[in-house]
């Protein structure tokens, strides 16, 4: 593991058991039945009764076991074995059939065996990972021939604004272009709202759509849909307002593509 990667483990793993009490996550609700998928990925994806899903980058696992709930077969990777360790707990504690197995993405050829129907993964993954070919290669090497990949994911147009927490309006700060080298950040605490008195170092990669998609069209994918959204699944901007009724986060307008989903098949042959 790279000096990069190795800093955004021990962060992972710090933050996986604060983020099992965090409010943001709210484990015991979802312990009471609350499924924590939205409603663009689940009428996207579509019912997943009987199939196999493997989800990329699950943290500890509260997405994949909710897949599991509406009927899927699932299997879960994620390289902090702390997370892993914590979504193999709540998985037996409630009863909810899922394979999880830690392992970083570039990795899992080493670590799984099988095919899949569905290869998904969402909300704010693509970021830690430096080379997407190689992710979109894993893609289509656990998908089943007529399988496919379904990805629900904030929007790289709206990375390039500042997102300071005294700004009160957009301004460009960062490129929109992917560079090898990833953006060093200094963060406190967690995005769940956790506050720890260490100081953690984090390393970003910017990816834009055009290299989003034509990785997978590169793995041999089929593009069935690129839909762009104006809404968010957390507070960015500090300016921004929520939807009382969906729980989304907006701009004043709607003016920007904040989120964005991609469907993507393999071939039958």
């Amino acid at each position: 593991m790279d000096e990069y990667l190795k800093k955004n483990f021990d962060m992972w793993n710090d933050w996986a058991p604060l983020h099992v009490e965090s409010e943001f996550y709210d484990v015991e609700g979802f312990k009471k039945g609350r499924n924590t998928l939205d409603a663009i990925e689940l009428e996207e994806v579509g019912d997943v009764t009987g199939k196999s899903l493997l989800h990329l980058q699950c943290h500890f696992g509260l997405d994949t076991l909710s897949w599991a709930r509406l009927g899927g077969r699932v299997t879960g990777i994620d390289f902090s074995n702390k997370a892993i360790d914590i979504a193999r707990s709540l998985s037996k504690e409630l009863g909810i059939e899922a394979d999880f197995i830690c392992s970083g993405v570039y990795d899992l050829r080493n670590n799984l065996d099988g095919k899949f129907d569905i290869v998904y993964t969402s909300a704010g993954v693509l970021c830690w990972l430096p080379d997407l070919k190689q992710w979109a290669e894993i893609i289509s090497h656990f998908l089943k021939p007529g399988g496919f990949f379904y990805i629900l994911e904030s929007h790289p147009f709206s990375h390039v604004f500042d997102d300071s927490e005294n700004i009160t309006e957009l301004k460009v700060e960062h490129s929109y272009f992917h560079s090898p080298e990833p953006t060093k950040w200094e963060i406190e605490g967690s995005y769940a709202g956790v506050q720890t008195d260490r100081q953690y170092i984090s390393y970003e990669w910017t990816h834009s759509m055009g290299e989003i998609i034509n990785s997978l069209i590169s793995s041999g994918l089929r593009i069935e849909f690129l839909h762009e959204f104006p809404v968010l699944f957390f507070k960015w901007f500090p300016f921004m307002e929520e939807d009382d009724e969906e729980g989304w986060w907006r701009l004043p307008g709607d003016k920007l593509p904040l989120t964005f989903s991609i469907k993507a098949t393999k071939a039958e042959s």
